[in-house]
Order: structure tokens, then sequence, then C-alpha cells
């Protein structure tokens, strides 16, 4: 089968994968189509060390094709939304109703691939650049027939992270104000968080002015152009002068770590989601936070995917969550080069593979 292979130099479409069949509490999945991620390139670039080879992709939906001893909820034929959390249902985070902070899931890879007789680890416990895939069946989220493949395979990563961390982690509350630094599928999954949430102003900023018609679209009141900086903050500041309730990092850099806890407000929080190189640090004022003032970490929007991606799938039914516009082009596996560089040029908002 086909697959996208990362072997520690370079990336590269194979069509001799194996994969093996599911065992107890497993769900083999046939992938119909699956978002590209940063964080599949940042392995790449090596901004997320991870062990090699590994096949990528960790965004994705796809058809039930078999399941193994234990598994109830979801049947052969059966179409799902894939997340990446393999919890196991019974450490003490998960105990606590916390499947993100799974200790028995979190940097405990399996190999369940095999191609010329070498084992390939899972990337992020999913490996949905494949045409088939073994996960967990907590991973395996049914959803309804009716809706487009390409466009449920975003929620698996984008939407859970980005809508998530507004309303499971940050808990924006009608009236508030919103930044979110980034306008890429992580922040536009922010802003679209925050209009869901009833944010009364939410402000785009980015380096890229093509991206302010999206950012609009997804529920953006403003659009600051960064590449003017450093005067974006101050015009951030000419449309919050109190600054904001909450910001949003969503790009993986320290200086806008900085930039966002120096643009709140008090009682502000800052969210931070993008991801930095391993190791990175930030700095800001100890004295910037005596005004209650919190940074907060956010690991998948803090999300409990059985929970939230039934409910994603319904706000997306009414209306009131865009998918189909997050996808901006489909490609087939083949052209994984070319989504991955259109990515990282932000030609896209969403590149998807697809293997149909």
């Amino acid at each position: 089968m086909r697959g996208v292979i990362f072997d520690g130099k370079q990336p590269l479409v194979a069509d001799d994968l194996e994969v093996r069949e599911p065992g107890p509490d497993e769900v083999l999945v046939s992938v119909a189509a699956a978002g590209l991620c940063h964080s599949d390139l940042s392995v790449v670039d090596g901004t997320i060390p991870y062990p090699v080879p590994v096949v990528l992709g960790h965004e994705g939906a796809g058809v039930v094709q078999a399941t193994g001893p234990g598994v109830a909820h979801v049947a052969p034929g059966d179409h799902v939304a894939l997340s990446t959390l393999a919890a196991c249902g019974v450490c003490s985070e998960c105990g606590r109703g916390r499947p993100t902070m799974c200790r028995e899931s979190i940097g405990k890879p399996t190999r369940p691939f095999t191609r010329r007789g070498e084992r390939l680890f899972h990337f992020a416990a999913s490996s949905v650049f494949a045409e088939r895939t073994v996960v967990k069946a907590v991973q395996a989220v049914r959803i309804p027939e009716s809706m487009p493949l390409t466009s449920a395979a975003l929620i698996g990563c984008s939407v859970l992270t980005g809508v998530g961390a507004v309303l499971n982690r940050a808990r924006v509350r009608p009236g508030e104000s919103v930044v979110v630094i980034g306008a890429g599928g992580i922040g536009l999954n922010v802003l679209q968080g925050a209009r869901i949430a009833g944010a009364s102003v939410a402000v785009a900023v980015d380096t890229d002015p093509r991206k302010e018609a999206a950012a609009r679209q997804f529920g953006a009141t403003h659009f600051v152009d960064a590449s003017t900086s450093p005067g974006s903050p101050a015009a951030v500041r000419e449309i919050l002068p109190d600054g904001a309730d909450h910001a949003f990092e969503c790009v993986g850099h320290t200086g806008l770590v900085r930039q966002a806890v120096d643009l709140l407000g008090r009682h502000g929080q800052a969210v931070l989601l993008g991801v930095p190189p391993a190791g990175a640090e930030a700095s800001f004022r100890v004295d910037s936070l005596f005004l209650d003032k919190a940074i907060l970490g956010c690991r998948y929007g803090s999300s409990s995917p059985q929970c939230d991606i039934p409910r994603y799938a319904g706000l997306y039914r009414e209306g009131r969550l865009l998918l189909d516009e997050l996808v901006t082009r489909t490609y087939p596996v083949e052209d994984f080069a070319r989504a991955a560089d259109d990515t990282l040029h932000g030609r896209v908002s969403r590149a998807v593979l697809t293997f149909r």
C-alpha cells in the first residue's frame, strides 16, 4: 500500500508499505483523506524529535475496515474521524477526565508498519499518510456518512486543537476579546472557536496580508498586518486599548509568546499553541503577570475526542463550524512534496492528501 515515510533524511512516498491486522481494542481504518499539518513537517525539519523510520500523518478520516476483539462502538463500514489520543482510560489523568495527559500514551510510539522487512513507527499514534492504519479503538470516532471525509479529516487535529483551545482550555465567554497570532490552519480554528463562544472582538495578526479574507470569514472582526512589525502590537493596542482577555500564540515563535503576554489586559490569558524547536525558551517580565494574567499551555485543545468530535460534527451540520472552507486544495498522496511546499509557503490554509 501507499504511504509517506520519513527515514531521518527526507520524506518519500512508498508503495510497498504493510500494516498488521488489528489486535484487541484496535481498529483497522482505510484512510480516505488526511490533512497536512505543520507538525508533520516539524518532524521532517527536526523541530519535533521523533524516532525513524516513521509513517507520517496525524489528521485523518476514513472507513473502518476491520475491528479487533473487544471493539463494539464502531464496525466495518462505519465512517470515522481519527484522533491522536491513544488514551488508556485507566490512568490517573484519564480518571480525571484529562485524556490529553494520559500517562500511558505520551511518548510511547508503537511500530505496526513494515516495509521490506523493516518495522516503522506510528506517528502520533495515527500515521494517516497511509492507505490503511491501525489505531486504538478509542481513537476512532464515528461520524455521519453524509459528512465529506476530506472535511472530516481536519477535525482530528486543527479543529480539536484550535476550537478546543478556545472552548475547553481558555473557556472564552460571550463578550470577551481575543487576539490570535498566526492565521494558519490552527489560527483559523481559534478564530471560529472564538466566534462560536461569542467573543465580541477577535483580532487576527499575521505577516501575510493575503490571509485577511480567510481570517474574517472564520470570525476575525479585525486583521492586523504584522509584516509592518514592530508596529503590529501598537495596531492591536489601538483596537484593544485595555488589552485582550485572551491571546493565542499559534506560530511557535518565542518572541511571539512574549508579544502574546504583553497584549493581555487585566486577568488576561495567553494560550500557547504553536510548537517552537525542542528546548526553546521564552522570556517575559514577571511583573506583567501581577494583574492576574496567566500563561497556559494547551495540548490538543484539552480535548476529549469521543465527546468533542461528535459535538463539532453537529456544529458543522448546523453551519456554525466551517470545515469545507478550511480545505484549500486536495492532493493525491503521490503529490506530497507539492502539498508540503504549498503549506510551508502559506499558499494554503490546509492541504489535504487523498487516497482514492
